[in-house]
């Protein structure tokens, strides 16, 4: 597994093994030990997914050193703010079995649609809060998920540390082009969340013909799309051949003509969330 490099010198694996949706119980600790069989080393997990418990035991139980992984977190919106994000962090480290986190993520920005005169202070405390358990030595880096231009330009006004990621949905068909440029200019990782869609990337027609050209699967064409635009994807899959499947995409280049090709595609579905919107 390739590495990127983050702004702050720490090195992330290029793909991770993501953790959302399903991924509860038994079913997600068998998955982790799954994942870990096949190679994975670094995983994405958050507080609300509701699986960190299992994921820490899958680790436990594999008896695999803590420093060979990447273990990624999120502190979920009802614990913005920064004693509450203080707490959640420690009960995600609990939960894990852990004693630091290589990356801690503000899940969803607070917005304007549900706090009209506080979403930036919000935020703003949420990170504080991050900054200091990064300056503690406890998170090897932090960063975002879901910011929009707008959040993060009103989160850096105040901000002692950049954030090093943005964790976003990019797929085909979803680009988000204005918020990765902002994160390029300003040195932060965008990692793609649901990097195949809601699933209808998998029967595109385009995505299928080119991905037969290179004699790769659909999955592992969207998977390559997303490195070779400089992302970092997170597929998840509870079949261990296809956990296999999604990390071997070193060996094949997409040509700038085909991938031309699937940055014009139209929207072909995705998850509908709008962080401007959002009430959750």
């Amino acid at each position: 597994m390739e590495n990127y490099t983050l702004s702050n010198g720490v090195q992330i694996p290029v793909i991770g093994y993501g953790t959302w949706q399903a991924l509860e119980g038994e079913t997600a600790y068998q998955a982790i030990q799954a994942a870990l069989a096949a190679g994975y080393t670094h995983i994405d997990t958050a507080a609300v997914y509701g699986n960190e418990k299992s994921i820490g035991r899958a680790i436990k139980d594999a008896g695999i050193d803590r420093a060979s992984l990447f273990i990624t977190s999120k502190v979920w919106n009802t614990e913005r703010g920064y004693d509450k994000t203080h707490q959640a962090f420690e009960k995600t480290l609990s939960d894990l079995g852990t004693d630091y986190l290589d990356l801690y993520l503000i899940h969803w920005p607070a917005n304007a649609q549900q706090f009209p005169e506080q979403w930036a202070a919000l935020n703003a405390e949420t990170w504080r809060a991050l900054e200091e358990l990064y300056q503690a030595g406890r998170i090897k880096a932090i960063g975002v998920s879901n910011f929009l231009v707008h959040h993060l330009e009103a989160l850096l006004e105040t901000a002692q540390v950049v954030p090093m990621v943005n964790q976003i949905e990019f797929h085909p068909g979803f680009m988000q082009e204005s918020v990765v440029a902002f994160c390029t200019a300003h040195h932060i990782l965008v990692q793609a969340w649901a990097p195949l869609g809601t699933g209808k990337m998998l029967g595109n027609e385009t995505l299928i013909s080119i991905a037969n050209k290179y004699e790769v699967s659909t999955a592992q064409l969207c998977i390559k799309w997303c490195l070779q635009h400089g992302t970092l994807p997170l597929p998840k899959s509870v079949t261990p051949a296809r956990m296999q499947e999604n990390k071997a995409v070193f060996d094949f280049t997409i040509s700038d003509a085909d991938r031309q090709t699937i940055d014009a595609l139209p929207y072909i579905g995705g998850s509908g969330l709008n962080p401007d919107t959002i009430a959750f």
